[in-house]
């Protein structure tokens, strides 16, 4: 199944071509389900039915919900009481009312992970459909999954040495013995379902549709979101340039925008593929005005025949995922060079701190920590360059680390 994630600066119009691209491929024979984020139905406004937080079909062959996250709440709450019931009864602490209790912070991003992995895994739809929170959001949710394990392992590492050291402070703290199996085995739980996460983000048939309307403002919110985007290793498919006003229009008031418009679609069209999008003249509402807006398709997955006959025949069974690919230039420089594409990014934006095996990489206002890939975890930075929308590190053998050649 594809999974097609699609963002855009707020106000942009995504929830619009989210529903415009889900009922397109419904229409064309595919099985679609299409997820909604919104605490508010957003996406029951725009189709013209309204959508619950239960899978229902809009149209044939799309089914839509949305997330509830009260609901999630409530169950993770119960839940992790249930698990907790022999250290609450040593701590003499009462058990917690899950009904009067609200969503806390946090609650509506896993919330959202959890909807996209359980829907991502199902074999019931070919083409899975998310509309996103605005991008600032979106982005952080992107790299939840990945911090929070991060974190999980510093905290809780496999070995257990965290355990050792803390289990006597907190023992002391609470006046009982710290319970050590059941916190790692939360934090296994927690740690497998963050990976299905990463893993659903990670594969190829996952993609991003950036929706933005062309102009100064959107331009920037592009710029941001796509730098976000390569960090994280997300791949755009492509850039859909909504409310897009027509030409021929030099005569009136609306020339001055159109020329705007023009101009953002071009400086676009040198990194993106772009897919304009008309302006009705209206707000779309309904399946009518959903298909006059004319969204660009979705690409069928392949199936697993077809993508061991593109494998066998040398060719690739789908969109490669994004790679930070490692050359050698030993040989020339004494250097082996790391690429990482950053579209978007600028020198002075740009910083680097390497930790151990680890390397911390900022890019405007987003950071990720990334383990070094083998060969290059016996060196040292050599250097860095921006060229090109590309971040280029240079590491050199380190000799105590480096094997010799003969």
């Amino acid at each position: 199944m594809r999974t097609l994630l699609i963002t855009g600066p707020g106000g942009s119009g995504r929830t619009t071509v989210a529903a415009a691209t889900a009922l397109a491929a419904a229409r064309a024979g595919g099985r679609v389900l299409l997820l909604g984020t919104d605490r508010t139905d957003t996406l029951g406004a725009v189709l013209g039915t309204p959508v619950g937080t239960a899978p229902g079909e809009v149209a044939e062959g799309l089914t839509a919900r949305r997330v509830d996250v009260g609901e999630d709440f409530r169950a993770d709450l119960a839940a992790l009481q249930d698990r907790a019931a022999s250290a609450l009864d040593l701590l003499g602490a009462s058990r917690l009312d899950p009904e009067g209790f609200g969503p806390l912070p946090g609650a509506e991003e896993l919330s959202v992970l959890r909807a996209l992995r359980d829907a991502a895994l199902s074999p019931a739809y070919d083409l899975f459909v998310v509309d996103l929170p605005p991008a600032e959001r979106a982005l952080a949710l992107f790299t939840l999954p990945e911090d929070l394990r991060r974190a999980l392992r510093g905290l809780l590492p496999p070995e257990r040495q965290a355990a050792r050291a803390l289990r006597p402070v907190l023992g002391r703290l609470a006046g009982v013995p710290m319970p050590a199996e059941w916190l790692y085995g939360t934090a296994a739980r927690w740690d497998t379902e963050l990976a299905a996460v990463e893993a659903v983000l990670a594969d190829r048939h996952t993609t991003v549709r950036l929706v933005a309307e062309p102009g100064p403002a959107g331009a920037a919110a592009v710029r941001t979101a796509g730098l976000g985007l390569a960090l994280r290793g997300l791949r755009t498919d492509v850039l859909v340039a909504g409310r897009v006003l027509p030409e021929g229009v030099e005569d009136s008031w609306l020339a001055g925008p159109v020329a705007q418009q023009r101009k953002t679609l071009d400086e676009w069209r040198q990194t993106y593929d772009v897919r304009p999008v008309a302006h009705l003249g209206r707000d779309p509402r309904g399946p009518e005005d959903l298909t006059a807006l004319a969204v660009p398709g979705v690409p069928a997955a392949p199936d697993a025949s077809a993508s061991a006959a593109s494998a066998a025949s040398g060719g690739r069974a789908g969109p490669a995922p994004a790679e930070w690919p490692v050359t050698d230039r030993l040989a020339d420089d004494g250097v082996l060079v790391w690429h990482i594409p950053l579209p978007g990014a600028r020198r002075e934006e740009l910083d680097l701190i390497r930790h151990g095996d680890e390397i911390a990489v900022t890019a405007g206002p987003f950071r990720r920590t990334v383990p070094l890939p083998s060969a290059l975890r016996r060196c040292t930075v050599d250097g860095a360059a921006l060229r090109e929308d590309e971040l280029r590190i240079r590491f050199r053998p380190d000799p105590r680390l480096w094997p010799r050649t003969p």
